[in-house]
């Protein structure tokens, strides 16, 4: 008789394992603490632009394989109208095209980029075929040098038919994130991005909250014209500043980085700051599903101050920098934001020891795992291997 009990508590018990187990109330360890309740999402900046030249299309194939769960571009405008995946209108900047003499005639000098005088090559005088003889170049001398010219600059499109070729041979699906860069200033020059931008999204059938892609802007109007365009994607604000004021603990907004560019043309004197106050936070709620920070609005930094209050050299490096600041207690921000109903992903995480606050002691993963710990939702990283690598060392945490 006790033995049959025993059989018969241990079937129930057996059954209701697999119920649970099918509901996902097997899920053993602690939540994840991210506005739904997911693990956080790894966004590959500009691709794996910590190994390879950024935006091309050899740099997000190795963020895929890194493990990246989404590829972000930066989206310009070509002369002839076709959307390409650079992060600056000046080709100068990540482009050889100073080494190509056919293009000599078409440098500017103190050409104006939202209100900033650029010297170099820009994009709108150069059609899709010229821009296709360029090759990507690093941006960052710390980084290699030696795949510089070796990879082609892409469209928009052809990193969509990459990430859809990549989500089916992988059984993952791998999502993309692209930016509207520089949207008032490519809307001066006749060349607006919006609507191209909606006809590629509606083009691969991704026009939905759930489809495999975000669409973020620095500007309030870009996220506004699309949206009231007919875009229905998950839409997200950036949020931007100028540098640290190590001294003070806070940050310093300076133009170009003071304020998104169309709140200058309208003449709107609000800072970025504004975008953070639960009043901002509430503003952004009616247009947008998320915010992009960058991370200090999440964990500030303060350096430490001698007697003369002046920036004590913590690493005895010779220099005073982010190296030897000391990280500060965090905000409130991604609370402020889960309350109006936004996720948050912060930017830019990346390896090299000279970004790191003194406290992380040249562990990029330290400084990884400070954010997955406060419920970040997700984070854009050049270095999509070390963020996926201190995401399972929090879940290990976890015990998931």
């Amino acid at each position: 008789m006790f033995r049959k009990s025993l059989l018969a508590s241990a079937a129930v018990l057996s059954l209701s394992t697999l119920v649970l187990t099918a509901c996902g109330g097997g899920d053993s360890g602690q939540p994840y603490l991210t506005l739904d309740g997911k693990q956080p999402t790894v966004v590959a900046h500009r691709g794996a632009s910590g190994y390879l030249p950024e935006e091309t299309l050899e740099a997000y194939q190795k963020a895929i394989d890194l493990g990246a769960d989404v590829v972000e571009p930066d989206l310009i405008s070509t002369k002839d109208g076709v959307l390409i995946a650079r992060h600056d209108p000046n080709l100068a900047y990540s482009t050889d095209v100073a080494s190509h003499p056919e293009f000599a005639s078409r440098k500017r000098v103190d050409w104006l980029v939202d209100g900033e005088k650029q010297t170099g090559w820009f994009a709108h005088d150069f059609t899709l075929a010229e821009i296709k003889t360029l090759g990507g170049v690093s941006t960052d001398a710390e980084r290699p040098q030696i795949y510089n010219g070796l990879y082609k600059v892409i469209t928009f499109q052809e990193l969509i038919d990459l990430v859809k070729a990549q989500s089916k041979a992988s059984g993952r699906s791998i999502a993309v994130y692209p930016e509207t860069k520089n949207p008032t200033y490519h809307r001066n020059l006749g060349l607006p991005l919006e609507d191209k931008l909606i006809a590629l999204i509606n083009s691969a059938g991704w026009n939905s909250k759930d489809a495999p892609i975000y669409v973020q802007s620095f500007e309030p109007e870009s996220l506004k014209r699309l949206k009231a365009a007919g875009l229905k994607t998950k839409l997200i604000q950036l949020i931007d500043a100028d540098d640290y004021d190590l001294k003070a603990g806070t940050l310093t907004y300076a133009a170009p980085y003071d304020r998104p560019y169309d709140w200058t043309q309208a003449g709107d004197t609000r800072l970025f700051s504004a975008m953070v106050t639960p009043a901002g936070l509430a503003e952004i709620k009616t247009y947008a599903d998320g915010i992009g920070p960058w991370k200090p609005y999440i964990v500030p930094v303060k350096g430490q101050l001698d007697a003369n209050g002046n920036l004590v050299d913590r690493n005895g490096d010779g220099k005073t920098n982010l190296n030897d600041a000391s990280t500060q207690t965090p905000t409130t921000l991604i609370a402020d934001a889960y309350k109006v109903g936004l996720f948050v992903h912060a930017y830019t995480f990346r390896n090299e020891p000279r970004r790191l606050a003194y406290d992380y002691k040249g562990d990029p993963k330290a400084e990884y795992l400070q954010f997955y710990r406060l419920g970040l939702d997700g984070l854009f990283s050049d270095f999509s291997d070390t963020a996926v690598a201190a995401r399972e060392a929090y879940a290990r945490e976890l015990g998931r």
